[in-house]
């Protein structure tokens, strides 16, 4: 299986005032297509630093970084901006919908930046929202739907496009337990369907779900294992 994402030697420092914070320090890591990651790792680990870096929201200080055949480690904000939008579902924690925006305007939002049709757009939104089990939802606004309605309706967005990576952070952490389980199931059969999926986490039944779990310590990786 070939490697949609490729790192070598990520280090990433940041400056505040006279002090150099070293986060990440070395990473080497390869992701296969179709592989169902959780990333996992105590506060100030770096594993934020790291999904920030995987989803393009920011560079590394030194090291390369390949995704899905692309250098993206020496990308100007704009090429980053458009590999975020074609290659990178975002599920957030906080599930980022627009408020006053019906189920299937948010998840058609990406599909606006690539340019798509109106027409087409609403077609992909419905069939992803159905997909996610909101088929009778489409119309509603965030504040009408359950946290675990809102979550699948991020979900849904994050898949609209197509991307090589589904990138998750904390996806169940708003949620009960009961929801988190239902949205678990459903980031299991997003996999199934063939994508990548990559989880930041620090509960273990959500990691438990993954195939394969990389903990950090100290800015570095400490174990790379995948579950049976």
């Amino acid at each position: 299986m070939e490697n949609v994402i490729d790192i070598k030697g990520i280090i990433r420092n940041f400056q505040l005032g006279q002090e150099t914070v070293y986060v990440l320090k070395g990473i080497d890591l390869e992701i296969r297509r179709g592989d169902y990651i959780a990333i996992m790792g105590p506060s100030g680990s770096g594993k934020s630093t790291l999904m920030n870096l995987l989803g393009c929201l920011d560079t590394p200080t030194d090291g390369t970084y390949n995704l899905n055949g692309n250098d993206v480690s020496k990308m100007t904000d704009d090429e980053l901006a458009d590999i975020r939008n074609k290659e990178i579902g975002f599920v957030f924690q906080t599930f980022n919908l627009l408020p006053r925006t019906t189920a299937l305007d948010n998840v058609a939002l990406p599909m606006v930046y690539a340019g798509t049709s109106k027409k087409d757009r609403n077609a992909r939104a419905e069939e992803v929202l159905t997909d996610v089990g909101l088929a009778d939802r489409m119309d509603h606004k965030p504040n009408q739907l359950s946290g675990g309605q809102r979550q699948r309706v991020a979900v849904g967005r994050a898949l609209v496009n197509k991307p090589s990576i589904i990138l998750a952070d904390e996806p169940t952490g708003n949620l009960d337990s009961k929801t988190s389980l239902e949205i678990m199931q459903l980031f299991d059969d997003i996999h199934a369907a063939g994508n990548t999926v990559i989880l930041v986490t620090h509960e273990e039944e959500v990691a438990a779900h993954a195939h394969r779990v990389i903990r950090l310590r100290d800015g570095m990786i400490e174990s790379d294992k995948r579950n049976q």
